[in-house]
């Protein structure tokens, strides 16, 4: 039997320090609004944040499991979470609180301790990818009659792994509608010189690209018939019909790549790009578009998928070259966000559903896996595990400083 070792950074070690950095994350939940009535108060609000990131940390991932496993550390581990009598909350006191706590200031928090932890942005390539998309938590679905079946909207960086900003959706609405509504309060909380919004064809929105364009940023996005008159454009610049005579593109660049693996024989990826409709196209900051075909075999047939796309990144900066490499790379967040949220943390599993309490924990699940990834662990199920003998290493990545 193969046994893979976890990689243990020093700030996990057994002697890690216990001090409470001023620039750790335990100290930016000092920034989030308490809720609560002072005079009801007996824990301090960081210190039951960090209790409950700590407790995910160590594979303790609902809140009965949080509660449990602060019953079980030692005074004065709980002493260096911030709990000055040496004892923790109960299950239904943390429930209360997460119930009440506000998500979009908990959030907000978040993004301005993690947003500065990435890697300096460069202002040439390469470029930071950031993915944006909509979850669901799945477990909230049975508790709640009609509304919007999406939870969240996230932006995720494509190289890093980490989370920088996420926005509750409200119920009520349709899922596209939703979504694009909470879109702009997203994007406003990113810092974009160098990085590249990418996207389905639904972020395709005229406002959306203008607010990036605005902020300092580029965007690569796929067009579709939600965005008829540029998705007619591109299509009769690269598939004019067969009854008329094709024009020969002006400017053309492209890239090919082929690859094998997930059942299919091989996957042929083809892009090619075009400044041809920039000065014709009305839309914000547009600098290329793009077609990029997919072809491949599966179970003997051959099949097909054409889509189209801009982006605003120039032909200098965006190669065909690049381009593909930021469509493939928005995929990650399905990777490696949703998924280990949804498997490793058990988000899918979880049935809060009153209150703010999904939200909170939503975003406490966030939290503990942009701890993991600026740490440099990508093995995430693992390390949980090793968490779960080691508190104090769990306890560590919270007190410790960012490295910014």
């Amino acid at each position: 039997m193969q046994c893979t070792a976890v990689p243990i950074p020093r700030t996990m070690g057994p002697s890690a320090p216990v001090s409470v950095s001023p620039h750790s994350l335990a100290a930016a939940f000092a920034g989030v609004p308490d809720p609560r009535r002072a005079k009801s108060i007996t824990y301090a609000l960081p210190a039951m944040l960090t209790l409950a990131v700590a407790a995910i940390l160590a594979n303790h991932l609902s809140v009965l499991a949080i509660a449990e496993w602060g019953a079980r550390q030692s005074p004065e581990l709980l002493r260096a979470l911030g709990f000055a009598e040496g004892r923790a909350p109960c299950q239904s006191t943390l429930q209360r609180l997460f119930c009440k706590l506000d998500g979009r200031k908990l959030s907000a928090a978040l993004s301005a301790h993690f947003a500065p932890a990435l890697i300096a942005v460069p202002l040439t390539p390469p470029l930071q990818g950031v993915a944006v998309d909509g979850k669901a938590q799945r477990g909230r679905l049975p508790f709640q009659e009609g509304g919007c079946p999406v939870h969240a909207l996230t932006a995720f960086c494509h190289e890093q792994g980490i989370v920088l900003a996420q926005e509750p959706i409200e119920q009520g609405h349709e899922k596209a509608e939703a979504e694009l509504t909470v879109a702009p309060a997203l994007l406003a909380r990113i810092a974009w010189p160098g990085r590249v919004l990418t996207g389905d064809a639904l972020f395709c929105q005229r406002h959306l690209c203008q607010q990036v364009h605005d902020a300092g940023g580029d965007y690569l996005l796929l067009v579709k018939e939600n965005q008829p008159i540029l998705f007619s454009d591109i299509g009769l610049l690269f598939d004019p019909p067969l009854d008329s005579k094709p024009l020969p593109l002006l400017d053309r660049r492209e890239v090919r790549t082929t690859e094998h693996g997930h059942g299919r024989k091989e996957e042929v990826r083809h892009l090619v790009a075009s400044t041809d409709l920039t000065g014709y196209l009305d839309w914000p900051g547009v600098a290329q578009v793009f077609r990029l075909t997919r072809t491949w075999q599966e179970h003997g047939t051959r099949k097909e998928v054409v889509h189209y796309g801009i982006t605003s990144l120039s032909s200098d900066v965006g190669s065909p070259a690049r381009l593909l490499a930021l469509k493939r790379g928005h995929w990650a967040i399905e990777k490696g966000l949703h998924r280990v949220k949804d498997v490793s943390l058990g988000e899918d599993q979880s049935s809060i559903h009153q209150g703010q309490g999904p939200t909170v924990m939503a975003l406490l699940r966030d939290a503990a896996l942009n701890l993991l990834r600026r740490a440099g662990i990508r093995q995430i199920t693992a390390c949980l595990r090793y968490h779960s003998q080691h508190p104090a290493a769990a306890v560590a990545l919270l007190l410790a400083a960012a490295p910014y």
